[in-house]
């Protein structure tokens, strides 16, 4: 594939790196930015066929450090209502305005920070209802097969939870490993994967577990209040460039 030249072997090692420190360590919230970033240089189903095989990597590297501390009682409820979305996502890909659905989780991730930071919203510390969180992982399912934005969905419903940030942070890592794995078979059937994306990822990989490493260091040094404060940062960010992405 021609387009896989030097300046998008760059670009893919800053994305790769990117996608490591944030899913390693910060619940995944902005690691989509990588896919958004190569699409700029390449076509958008190459975008996400190099990046999925990185994903799983840091998936299965952010896995140990965080063994069997997440919720899995939750988690099992977020993969079970994600899959519908996963597979509508692979039946309409071809098909579908993308666009229209990264508005609207980024509408969502920008209305849940400021619900849950108005100082006077007493609805700021309830759990979200169970139809909204399964329509959340749904949305997140969708959103991650085709963009690998399904991170800020699932980070509103860990969040209204009010869970610790190793909970939150290990049940993101549980949820979306199992999800690109079920993905990457879906991606691979519709005949995504090529040898140079392949190739093009043996070389991204060391950037994506170094970014990994960073992040893991970085989750357990800073404080849960920045933690959080960092994530709802996140989340105003990604939910502005998603907004901004589909407007465009």
């Amino acid at each position: 594939m021609g387009e896989m030249g030097w300046e998008v072997m760059a670009v893919g090692a800053g994305a790769a790196l990117f996608a490591g420190i944030s899913k390693g360590g910060f619940g995944s919230g902005a690691a989509f930015v990588g896919a958004a970033v190569l699409a700029l240089l390449v076509s958008p189903g190459a975008a996400l066929a190099i990046m999925l095989p990185l994903l799983l990597a840091i998936d299965a590297a952010s896995l140990r450090a965080y063994w069997r501390q997440w919720d899995w009682a939750l988690a099992r409820h977020l993969l079970l209502a994600s899959v519908p979305g996963v597979l509508l996502g692979a039946l309409v890909y071809r098909v579908a305005d993308a666009d229209l659905f990264r508005l609207i989780i980024g509408v969502i991730c920008l209305g849940f920070v400021a619900w849950r930071l108005w100082p006077r919203s007493s609805a700021a510390r309830r759990d979200l209802p169970p139809w909204a969180v399964w329509a959340l992982a749904g949305l997140a399912g969708f959103t991650s097969y085709v963009s690998h934005a399904g991170g800020p969905a699932v980070a509103v419903v860990l969040l209204a939870r009010g869970v610790t940030k190793t909970v939150f942070q290990a049940t993101t890592v549980l949820v979306f490993g199992l999800m690109n794995l079920l993905k990457f078979a879906l991606y691979a059937g519709q005949g995504m994967f090529s040898p140079a994306t392949l190739w093009l990822d043996l070389w991204l990989l060391p950037f994506a577990l170094a970014g990994t490493w960073i992040g893991v260091i970085a989750h357990h040094r800073i404080p849960e209040r920045w933690f959080f404060g960092l994530t709802y940062g996140l989340l105003i960010v990604t939910g502005l460039r998603l907004v901004q992405v589909a407007l465009s």
